[in-house]
């Protein structure tokens, strides 16, 4: 097939767009006129957590910090309370650190000035610059790159081929709403696994489409191989108060959990873990109670987790109420298992 039309595809995609657009709620304001600060929050948190289940926590995030003042002033315990649920916590930390920075300057208006921003990378400067000022700036996500590569008939596109693609097709006319255009399409027409191939604007000029394999394109990206890790964690308390320590690190960092100790290569069973981490935390002498074993996936990671227990009066006075810590979901899943002898993956 002929590469496909620019004007074409701008004027079929914009007015499909015009009556199928999602209502979300970081979309209040006039086109290309969004408030910075909601379009922010909302391109932060999408980046690792769909849409259905987004929408709710940035809800929550907005209802406890409702300004990027009331954001930069926020401990930053409080903010990953608020995140709590949304994982990838670097995001929480650096958009905590970027509204500090925000709070004193202003909003930047350009692509570069957001750019310039903690966390903000070349997808977020876009998206935010195009979609809250009216910048001509294309975004390129996963969606994007999906319909883009099945319209051009692409099976292994590049980050480079995409930009260039979509940089080549933004309208100039309506940036900010061919942006989100793309990204509905992409969203809920052109799905990666049953795409509505019938209610699909670009169906016209859509090699995918016309091959009769639109599942085909793009090809699957290779993904690097799972880390198996495995750990003893204790918890010393009960669901309302628990010995808790602060993580560290990129991932999980700053947040509260159960002390962990890991599996060393070599090792054959759980014991000698739970021994190091029992001397590590002083509660030498007692006897765990194993309740069961938890599993949980983190990028590149897959970690499986035997909880064991002591009631709290092992460690007198060490005590954190859990509600008020900000927890990943593996610390509540193992939490959950003092509820019953379950098994969850």
């Amino acid at each position: 097939m002929p590469p496909a039309p620019a004007p074409a595809l701008r004027t079929a995609l914009l007015e499909w767009f015009d009556h199928a657009r999602r209502d979300l709620p970081w979309r209040q304001g006039p086109e290309g006129g969004r408030d910075p600060y909601r379009v922010w929050v909302a391109e932060i948190l999408l980046q690792q957590t769909q849409v259905s289940r987004g929408r709710l926590y940035y809800e929550r995030f907005l209802d406890t910090f409702p300004t990027v003042q009331a954001l930069a002033a926020a401990p930053q315990d409080a903010v990953l309370k608020a995140w709590e649920g949304c994982g990838y916590y670097a995001r929480a930390r650096n958009l905590h650190r970027a509204a500090g920075i925000v709070a004193q300057a202003g909003f930047p208006t350009t692509y570069d000035g957001w750019l310039a921003l903690p966390g903000v990378g070349p997808y977020t400067a876009a998206a935010v610059s195009s979609l809250a000022y009216g910048a001509a700036h294309a975004v390129s996500d996963g969606n994007v790159r999906r319909v883009l590569a099945r319209v051009q008939g692409e099976r292994q596109p590049t980050d480079a081929w995409v930009q260039a693609q979509a940089d080549a097709l933004l309208d100039p006319a309506r940036p900010a709403a061919w942006n989100e255009a793309v990204m509905d399409l992409g969203a809920t027409v052109c799905t990666p696994k049953a795409p509505d191939c019938p209610r699909c604007p670009l169906r016209e000029w859509c090699a995918a489409y016309a091959s009769g394999e639109p599942t085909a394109y793009p090809a699957p990206k290779r993904r690097a191989a799972v880390q198996e890790i495995r750990a003893a964690a204790l918890l010393v308390g009960d669901t309302e108060h628990a010995l808790l320590e602060q993580r560290t690190g990129t991932l999980l960092g700053g947040l509260f959990g159960l002390p962990l100790e890991e599996v060393k290569p070599g090792e054959k069973d759980m014991d000698t873990a739970l021994t190091r981490l029992q001397h590590r935390l002083g509660l030498v002498g007692t006897a765990p109670t194993l309740l069961g074993e938890v599993t949980h996936a983190m990028t590149h990671r897959r970690l499986q987790i035997s909880v064991y227990w002591l009631p709290g009066t092992a460690a007198p006075g060490r005590m954190t109420a859990i509600g008020e810590a900000a927890l990943s979901r593996l610390d509540h899943k193992a939490l959950a298992l003092l509820r019953g002898p379950q098994r969850l993956l």
